[in-house]
């Protein structure tokens, strides 16, 4: 039996949760929730985002979206607008005035990686980045056979947890 010291989803899960505690402590003089944070970083990669597709990406709950959403709107940072195509959808821009938050974000973001990997070589931070893109590229493209029904792996899954 593995440890969780040794189990890459524990290292994964415990590494994520000290660089976000690392950035928050960093970002406390800004005025913004972590939640809006991500937000704000995920509209900056891809502006325009219906506010559902938004919801899902952060893992969150529509209304708890639309929450936040409200604040950022209210502070200048983001507008909502129809979409064009779905009277029903409202899609997602940041305005100009978020531009100097997400600068001053990625710059804490910097510092935060900068302590992460204080004690790796560059080859070795090299090769952790690409180890961490192939086990995403490989998790979603498992999470994609999954979805388009690998009925075997699913029920396999399925006999393990009746054991369990």
């Amino acid at each position: 039996m593995k440890l969780p010291e040794e189990s890459l989803g524990f290292l994964v899960t415990d590494v994520a949760r000290l660089m976000r505690r690392n950035f928050n402590r960093r970002a406390q003089g800004l005025g913004l929730s972590l939640g809006q944070w991500r937000a704000l970083a995920f509209l900056a990669r891809q502006e325009g985002v219906k506010q559902v597709t938004l919801a899902e990406s952060l893992e969150i709950q529509a209304i708890t979206l639309a929450r936040l959403i409200d604040r950022l709107e209210e502070a200048g940072l983001v507008a909502r607008r129809p979409d064009p195509d779905d009277r029903r959808a409202i899609r997602l821009y940041l305005t100009p005035h978020a531009q100097p938050l997400l600068d001053q974000m990625w710059e804490l973001a910097t510092k935060t990686h900068e302590d992460a990997m204080a004690d790796l070589s560059e080859v070795a931070r090299d090769q952790l980045i690409k180890a961490l893109q192939q086990t995403k590229k490989s998790l979603l493209s498992a999470e994609d056979r999954l979805c388009d029904g690998d009925v075997e792996e699913i029920e396999r899954n399925e006999n393990v947890a009746k054991r369990v």
